[in-house]
Formats: C-alpha cells, sequence, structure tokens
C-alpha cells in the first residue's frame, strides 16, 4: 500500500520512535545504505531528514541528523550514509550495525527544501557528494507517482568510485537528465576535465533562468554556497533556489 506523508502535530513530530535495521548494502567502499523498519512511520515528503540516535549498553547516546533517501511510498525509511573518518556514529552504521539491531528516529524535519509531486515546473538537482541523498528521494518520488516534470541532475563527486546510487542513475527513466562533474579523477573517455563545478556546467546541464525552474541544491556548506552563487550570476530566481546543506558535525 502506498504512503502519502500525514500531518502530524510538532510534538508528535518530535518525539523518538524506535526503529530496527532489516537490511544494509554498501552503496561506495565509503558509504552504505540503511533500510530501517519503522512501526507506525506516517510518511515523509521527499527532501525531508530524520534525526537518529544511538544508546550504548552504559546508557551513553548520541544523535546526528540524516536526509531520507526513500519516495514517500516506500513502506521502509531509507537513508544513505557516508562514512566520515574517525567520526563517532557513521562509521558503525556504514560498517557494523547488524540486521535486527534497534536504533531511535525522530521526524520526519524539515518543509522547505521539498518536492511534492503535484509540482509541475521543472526541476534542477545540483548535488555535492553526499548531498544526492534527499535529491534522490525527489527523483524516486517523481517515479512513483508517474510524473512527467522535466528533471535535470547535475552531480558534482571526486571521483568515479565516490558514486552513489550507480545502478539506479546509469538507467533513467524519461524525462530525467543526469551529468556527473568530478572534480579528483574522470573517467577514461570523459570529455570534460576533473575540476569544480562551473557555470558552464550550469549552463550546459541545467535549465534556462527564463524556464522558471525550481533549483534544489545540497551539499557541503562551502559547495551550496559557491553553488548558489553562480546560479544567481546567471539569472535564476533566488526565491526559486532551495539549498540544504551540510557540514562537520563529529560523524
Amino acid at each position: 500500500m502506498a504512503r502519502t506523508a500525514v500531518p502530524r502535530r510538532l510534538g508528535d513530530r518530535l518525539r523518538w520512535q524506535a526503529a530496527t535495521l532489516a537490511e544494509r548494502w554498501p552503496e561506495t567502499p565509503a558509504a552504505s545504505t540503511l533500510l530501517l523498519d519503522v512501526p507506525g512511520w506516517p510518511g515523509h515528503l521527499a527532501g525531508q531528514h530524520v534525526d537518529l540516535r544511538l544508546t550504548a549498553a552504559d546508557g551513553y547516546s548520541t544523535q546526528r541528523s540524516y536526509s531520507i533517501a526513500s519516495a514517500p511510498s516506500a513502506e521502509r525509511v531509507r537513508l544513505t550514509v557516508q562514512c566520515v573518518p574517525d567520526g563517532e556514529v557513521s562509521p558503525y552504521l556504514v560498517n557494523a550495525f547488524g540486521v535486527g539491531e534497534a536504533v531511535e528516529l525522530r521526524g520526519p524535519v524539515g518543509g522547505w527544501f521539498v518536492w511534492r509531486p503535484e509540482q509541475t515546473e521543472p526541476v534542477l538537482l545540483v548535488a555535492g557528494g553526499s548531498g544526492l541523498v534527499p535529491l534522490m528521494a525527489m527523483i524516486r518520488a517523481r517515479r512513483a507517482a508517474s510524473g512527467r516534470q522535466p528533471f535535470r541532475l547535475i552531480y558534482s563527486l571526486r571521483t568515479p568510485q565516490d558514486r552513489l546510487y550507480q545502478d539506479e542513475l546509469r538507467h533513467t527513466e524519461p524525462g530525467l537528465d543526469v551529468a556527473y562533474v568530478y572534480t579528483r579523477t574522470a573517467p577514461e573517455g570523459s570529455r570534460r576535465p576533473p575540476g569544480r563545478l562551473q557555470a558552464m556546467d550550469l549552463v550546459a546541464s541545467g535549465w534556462p533562468p527564463d524556464f522558471e525552474p525550481t533549483v534544489y541544491v545540497c551539499g557541503p556548506t562551502g559547495f551550496v554556497e559557491y553553488a548558489a552563487d553562480q546560479l544567481a550570476g546567471l539569472g535564476h530566481t533566488p526565491r526559486l533556489v532551495r539549498t540544504e546543506r551540510f557540514g562537520p558535525s563529529g560523524g
């Protein structure tokens, strides 16, 4: 049965819920996807995130925020976690978290950086590294709704080995165009040399500003600020550019 997000009071969304790991698989050498069973999960919107809390046997607990990767219609909550070297939480989630083990979730959180299937305008998704995760939820939501909205994704990452969701993005559906920007090492035969995202990439693989696309930019703070500045310089309307950024949190 398909799910949709059910409006709840803020207090309800901020309560911790028990969750159990149903499945975990590697996406890259440094990232894993977690599939969680969350009894009573009310659904979410594409682009929202959750807080995740781990509690040790001695009572010590710590929490981190992670974007939701699954479409709102999914029966389970999917998170993709990038391992932070020397981090406190992400190495465990990526490499050691076992099927059947419990965590707690709080959310979903966020109402600005979301995409809804009833939106009809063109969409430009600009991802930096693991900033692809909430944008992938939007792509999956479009697919689940059999949407015809034209989507374009520009995915900036260091090397081909860092690509998330490789198989899924290799076989894209009509109306979704994907362009890669490699900053350190490009695959053999790539016509674009390695380097930072440039305005010309946004022109070549994005939408013209006069199409009035809604733009979603997600990634590290520096990447997001730079990309937003480039979009503004190209003439994109600021109110149509939505940003989500992340920074060091202790991993």
